[in-house]
């Protein structure tokens, strides 16, 4: 017997694209949003509950799972349609529009502008660079340490870390 496929599955998406990172569809939405650099598994939770997706939504794939094996299937990201991706993505670019708390947000009290804002993808890179090259020039402890490549969080240096630093003995010429 032949397997027919509906119109709704031959609708999956295998890649998508999301604020300028490829999102694997096969994955469970909540853990497909965590490949954006910047949504961790706790944020894209609170996206998902805020944008009203289902994250156990049983779509036509789960339906024929379910009724083949009798295992719950629960929906993926490639069978998310595109108005529901483009609520996931405003409230993951505006969230404090949505009434996320501030304290959800992984940039709070920004230095140079002193606001609470969610940092994604390159914004990260860019963000993390920029203090790096604050502490380096202001002269901090954990700037200089950045800079001369050791431990910055207090560990202990004395035994470990010792590869990729070390300059090596010369022999003595005569």
């Amino acid at each position: 017997m032949s397997l027919v496929v509906p119109e709704a599955h031959q609708q999956f998406q295998h890649i998508l694209r999301l604020l300028n990172t490829n999102v694997d569809g096969k994955r469970k939405i909540m853990y497909a949003l965590t490949e954006i650099k910047g949504v961790g598994r706790r944020y894209s939770n609170l996206v998902c509950k805020k944008a009203d997706v289902d994250l156990n939504k049983r779509c036509v794939a789960a339906i024929l799972f379910a009724e083949t094996s009798g295992l719950i299937y629960p929906c993926r990201a490639g069978e998310l349609n595109s108005d529901e991706l483009e609520r996931i993505v405003t409230i993951i670019q505006n969230p404090t529009q949505f009434k996320i708390p501030t304290w959800f947000l992984n940039r709070q009290k920004d230095i140079v502008d002193g606001k609470n804002s969610q940092i994604l993808s390159n914004g990260v890179d860019s963000k993390l660079r920029d203090d790096l090259e604050r502490l380096k020039k202001i002269r901090a402890h954990r700037g200089l340490r950045h800079y001369w490549g050791l431990r910055v969080r207090g560990q202990h240096t004395k035994t470990t870390g010792r590869r990729g630093k070390t300059v090596g003995v010369s022999k003595k010429r005569n």
